[in-house]
Parts: C-alpha cells; structure tokens; sequence
C-alpha cells in the first residue's frame, strides 16, 4: 500500500508539471523555456513568451501593408538607421512577403480593445505589428526600438500593449527661459520613445515672451523663437505623433506685454501698480489679448490652446474697479471676481470660433457670483486652490492631473522643487491629484493624464543640459504610470537598471559639452558603486548618469 501511495503521489506530481495556465499541456522543460516579458519604458501590458529569438541584421526590412503607414514606416527606418548605423529597406507587401529578420507594419487588427494607442507584436523569426490606428503601430515601432537599443536579438513571444491615458507629455515653461529649437527637437523624439504624446509649451511668463510676433514686435524677447522654427516643430511632432500645445498667459503673468503697454497696468485702490496684471476693467485690455489669440490660433493646427488664466488677483477689493466693470456688464449681483471668470468665457468663445478647446490651469476658477466658467473648458488641475478635482468634474469639466507633486521640476536655487520619482513610481498613480484627492470610480474616465512640469522660476540656475538629466527619470516614472501597464518591478531602485538599459532615444545628441575636456576620455576607477553605475559613465557626456 506504501507503495501504491508513492506511485499515486509521483503521478499526481507529474500530471501537475504537465499543466499549464489557460489548460495547455507542456512540458517542464517547454515551461521553463517560454521567454520573460522583456524591458521595456513603459512596460507592456500583456505577454506571453515563446521560446527562442529573433534576429535583427542589415539585412531586415520594414514591410507596411497599407500606404497609411508610409510615413510611420519611413520615421522607424530612420530611427533605426540612427541606433545601427544601418540602411534599413522599406516595401509595401503583406506577411506572405516577409522572410525572417523582417519587420511588417499593419493596419489589419480587429481587436478593438487596444483603442486608436494600441498594439499587438508577434515575434518569431520575423516581427508583426498590428494596430487599428498609425499611432498604435507607430507605437509598436517605440517598443521594437527599446527592444534594439538593448541587443539585436529579441526574445519570441506575443504582446498586446494599449495606454491607461489618453493625455502623456511634458510641458516646458520657455517664457522665463529661451530653450533653442534644437533641445526641443530632442525632446520631441524622447518623448516618442517613451509613448509619450503631448508636448505644452508655456510661452509667455513674467521673464519674457518667446515667440515671434507680427502684430505686436515691442513686447517679444530678444531670445525667441521664430513662427519656422515653431512651424517646423510642430511638423517633426506630427512625424512622431505628438500634439504640441501653446501657452500664451492670461490676464496674469503679462509683465513683458505690460512692459511695453504699461497704460493697462492693473492698479490697486492704494496707487500700487501691478506689473503682471493686466486691467480687465479696459476695454483695451481684451483688444490687445485678442491679437495674442488672432495671431497664434491659426499657427498652431492641433486641437487645443491654453490660455494660462492663474495667479490673477487674489484681494479683489483692493481693485473695485473689477467689482464695477462685472456690475455694469454681468448685472447687480455680480462681484469683483465675475471680471475674472467672465474673461475666461470671453477668450473660451474665442478659441472655439477657431475650432478649438480652451485649456486653462485650475486655482482660480471659483468664486463668482454671477458667472460660472464654462463646462467645455479643460481644466488642469495643479494645486489644492479652489473647487477639488471632483467638483470640477461635476460641473462638466474634463480634467488633466498637472499636480505639483510629483510633476514639478522647479529651477530654484536650492533642491526644492524637484520630482519625488521614488513615490511617484512606487505610490502614485494619474488619478491621484494633489493633495491625494481623487475621483469616483465612474468619473475617473474625465481625468485625461499627466504631464512632467519643467517651470523656471530661476532660469540661470541651470542649463538646457542640466535640465534634460534632471527630468530623464521623471519623464520615465510618467510613461510608466500614464501608460498605467503592470510595473516591472516594485520599487524605485530596481527600476534604475531598466532606465539604464533603454537609455535615450536613437536621436539623442551625444557631442560633449563646450570644454568638457573628459568626454569619451579613456577611465580607470578603483571601484563602483553598484554595476549600474560604471567608470565610463564619468565621461560620457550625461548628466543623468553617474
């Protein structure tokens, strides 16, 4: 019986190395071959792995099978030129035309989970992307390329991959500080790299205006960029699938446009001349705002435009003339804050004449009596001033998570203000809004994402490169959060080995810096740290490494 017992027991061992999850039947040998789910920035959603590899060589070409994908075909094989160093074929065809090391890009999914964002891979001796939309497959070409940058096998395997949120970016605050055409191009293409898509730039602030104008010449900067570069910006985005979105700051913040306009200079009931305000009391002040919107509407083709609208008055009774401005135009009931918030409605109404919707940040869209802000207007929500995000919601709003922490990189002239990326990846999630206030499970669908904040508060604390270093690992917590797939691994520090293995964009600039007179220097160090950091990181040119 003993022995019945022991050949029961071994039997039953045997049928369970046998089964599989889903009820397939394999082997243990089979089950301990089926490859991990390989790094990637942000990880993908679902995996299942084959066994073995696949092999990229000069040899591989790009197949599309539909001319939609021309154009995501032709960024891909430039990409990959930038990162091997070769020229990689493109053709239209379909899978019976692929032969191993080939790559085909296709329109023709049918699973309507994965959404306009969405993709599936499938990963044999050849690779096929498949997507509803040329963003998904577009999307696929960033995994293949992460995938590459590590080694030119890729394990074999299925994929299906979609993004938690429709809204993933970094916003760029060039009106206190010029950034060049060139660092914005760089990071147009990071931004693609880690299925980002949406690039905010704030371009006016009290430090300057900075971006050409026609109509108005005397309030622009000396440092500024021009309609071309801008023009020019805008179509390199739309090649990597990014919405650029402008900024122009109002009624507060104006202080170069004041500086040149100084008769609509806000003036309190004490004689104090505010230089950042302009008087929303003079029918010149909306003339001149309306000539920002008229020139910069039409330049800028995507389907927003942000209108500032924060850090306005906070003592409204030490202007009354907004308390008689709101009276004579909104009625008997209104108070001096009606000024405000009825500027809002007035400069929305503008924005849709041309197609567009109004996007305004949130601290002070409250507290009139007579007007409400309209419900079409997006708000990006920032700080706790105000209505909280839910209330937001209820009022019609869609809403973007722009909270301060962990979003803000802030030029000061201490560490303040910088990004808490270890709870920002290990506690943080996109519906997590300042203050740790949420939404209802059945509004959650209102909040649209969330953006890095690079805002310079003190612009000549730091360069353009020190920036791009100091957000690299927080542009990489927000794909990974925004993208909202199941995390590689639970904290922070682990993760870093994974920020290094995908490293920057095939396009990122590695020239050293003016005077750096150690880049790409032979190094010998009598010790490291951890493996993650290497001697040869000291004279690599990146600020980010150590």
């Amino acid at each position: 019986m003993a022995s019945q017992r022991l050949l029961a027991r071994g039997m039953l061992a045997a049928l369970l190395l046998l089964t599989a999850v889903g009820g397939v039947v394999v082997t243990p040998a089979a089950a301990a071959a089926a490859n991990e789910k390989p790094q990637t920035i942000p990880a993908l959603q679902e995996w299942t792995g084959g066994s073995g590899t696949y092999s990229f060589s000069s040899a591989t070409r790009i197949v599309r099978d539909t001319p939609a994908l021309a154009s995501t075909s032709q960024t891909f094989a430039e990409d990959l030129k930038s990162l091997t160093g070769n020229d990689i074929a493109q053709l239209a065809g379909t899978a019976a035309d692929l032969r191993a090391g080939d790559i085909l890009l296709s329109l023709g999914s049918t699973d309507t989970a994965l959404g306009a964002e969405g993709y599936a891979l499938s990963i044999t001796d050849r690779i096929t992307i498949s997507a509803r939309d040329d963003r998904g497959a577009f999307y696929g070409t960033r995994t293949i390329l992460q995938l590459l940058k590590q080694g030119t096998s890729i394990p074999q395997g299925t994929a299906r991959d979609w993004a938690l949120k429709p809204e993933r970016g970094l916003m760029v605050d060039n009106g206190r500080k010029y950034f060049t055409p060139q660092w914005l191009r760089d990071h147009v293409k990071e931004l693609a790299y880690l299925k980002l898509n949406y690039f905010h730039l704030h371009l006016s602030d009290n430090k300057g205006f900075r971006i050409e104008s026609a109509k108005h010449p005397e309030y622009v900067s000396a440092q500024h960029l021009t309609k071309q570069e801008v023009t020019d910006l805008i179509a390199l985005a739309a090649k990597y699938k990014i919405t650029v979105v402008p900024e122009l700051d109002a009624p507060g913040h104006m202080d170069p446009i004041l500086a040149a306009h100084p008769d609509l200079k806000l003036v309190s009931n004490t004689g104090t001349v505010n230089h950042g305000f302009i008087d929303l009391s003079k029918d010149a002040a909306y003339t001149l705002i309306k000539d920002i919107y008229d020139e910069y509407l039409p330049l800028f083709p995507g389907p927003y435009f942000h209108i500032g609208a924060d850090e306005y008055v906070t003592d409204y009774n030490s202007y009354p003339q907004l308390q008689t401005y709101a009276r004579a135009k909104y009625g008997a009931t209104a108070n001096a804050k009606d000024a405000y918030l009825g500027f809002i409605n007035w400069a929305n109404g503008i924005v849709r004449a041309s197609g567009k919707t109004t996007r305004a940040w949130n601290d002070g869209l409250f507290g009139g009596s007579a007007i409400t802000v309209n419900p079409n207007i997006i708000v990006e929500f920032w700080f706790t001033y105000g209505l909280s995000p839910q209330q937001h919601v209820t009022n019609g709003h869609l809403i973007s998570n722009e909270s301060w922490t962990p979003t803000y990189y802030v030029l000061h002239q201490s560490s303040v203000g910088r990004p808490d990326t270890k709870w920002g990846y290990e506690t943080w999630t996109p519906d997590t809004f300042q203050g740790n206030q949420t939404l209802t499970a059945a509004t959650k669908s209102k909040n649209l994402g969330s953006k890095i904040h690079i805002w310079c508060d003190y612009p000549e604390t730091e360069t353009e490169a020190q920036i791009a270093a100091g957000v690299r690992d927080s542009l990489r917590m927000l794909a990974q959060q925004t993208w909202g797939s199941p995390k590689p691994v639970s904290t922070w520090a682990t993760f870093q080995p994974i920020v290094a293995a995908i490293g920057r964009n095939p396009g990122w600039p590695v020239a050293a810096q003016p005077g750096n007179l150690a880049f790409g220097r032979p190094v010998t160090v009598s010790s490291t740290e951890t493996p993650d950091f290497p001697g040869t990181h000291a004279v690599d040119g990146d600020y980010a490494t150590r």
